[in-house]
C-alpha cells in the first residue's frame, strides 16, 4: 500500500521488450533507497512494481502484460519522468489517501488553465470508472493523491498546487495527456460489498435508492 505522496521524480533508464511483456530500469533520482530490497514494492507513476534488482542507483522490475494493457507503462520511452514512492509502513504518515497502486484504467487530460499560482486541470475518466468519483473525494493520478473539485459525467476537475507542480509530473501534463488513474479503493470495495456479483455488469453501480434499500439511508433527509 501507499500514500499518494510522491517521494522523488525519477527516469526510465532502460526498457528490455521480453515475450509478452517488459523489464524496466528506473533511475530513482533523489529517493531515499535504504531499506529497499529485492521484492520490496515501489509505486512507479501509480503502478506498484516489484523490485527484482538493485544496481545502485535505481532498480529493476518486471511489468506483467495484464499492467501494461492497464496503465500508461507501456508507452515509456527512456528518460521519461516518473514519480516513485516506497510502499507505506505503520510509521509513515497518512498524508494522502490509501493507495492499492493497482491502476484501474487510463485517463486523459481534457484541458489545462492556469489558475493564480495553481494549475486546474480538467480530466476524463473512462466510463467504467466514473461512478467511483466524487467531488472533494481522492483520485490517485500518476501515483499522486489528489482532492477532486468538481465532477461532470465522466469529466472532473483537479486544483494542483505549486508545490505538487513542482515535486511531481503534475506539471509535464497538457491536454491530450494520458494518465494512470486509481479510483478511491473504498469507493470500489463498498460497491462489491452491496452489490455482490452484480458489480461486475455494465452500467451497475451505487444509486440512493440501492442505499435505502439496503438500509444505508433512513430517512428523507439523509
Amino acid at each position: 500500500m501507499f500514500t499518494g505522496i510522491i517521494q522523488a521524480v525519477g527516469t526510465v533508464a532502460a526498457l528490455e521488450p521480453r515475450t509478452g511483456d517488459l523489464r524496466l530500469r528506473i533511475h530513482t533520482g533523489s529517493l531515499d533507497l535504504a531499506g529497499l530490497a529485492l521484492g520490496d514494492s515501489v509505486a512507479t507513476s501509480g503502478v506498484c512494481l516489484t523490485v527484482v534488482a538493485l544496481p545502485g542507483d535505481g532498480f529493476w522490475a518486471d511489468v506483467s502484460a495484464e499492467t501494461l494493457a492497464c496503465s500508461c507503462t507501456g508507452s515509456l520511452k527512456i528518460g521519461h519522468q516518473v514519480n516513485l514512492e516506497k510502499a507505506l509502513t505503520l510509521a509513515t504518515p497518512l498524508g494522502g489517501h490509501l493507495v492499492s497502486g493497482h491502476v484501474d484504467g487510463i485517463g486523459e487530460v481534457v484541458s489545462r488553465r492556469d489558475e493564480g499560482r495553481s494549475v486546474r486541470f480538467r480530466m476524463r475518466a473512462p466510463d467504467s470508472l466514473a461512478r467511483y468519483i466524487a467531488a472533494k473525494g481522492s483520485v490517485c493520478v500518476d501515483g499522486i493523491s489528489l482532492t477532486v473539485n468538481r465532477v461532470e459525467g465522466a469529466e472532473f476537475e483537479l486544483n494542483i498546487v505549486p508545490h505538487t507542480l513542482r515535486e511531481t509530473t503534475m506539471g509535464n501534463l497538457q491536454a491530450g495527456s494520458a494518465f494512470n488513474l486509481e479510483v478511491d479503493i473504498i469507493a470500489r470495495y463498498l460497491e462489491r460489498l452491496v452489490l455482490g456479483e452484480q458489480a461486475a455488469v455494465t452500467g451497475a453501480g451505487i444509486t440512493r435508492e440501492l442505499l435505502q434499500r439496503h438500509g444505508f439511508l433512513h430517512g428523507a433527509n439523509e
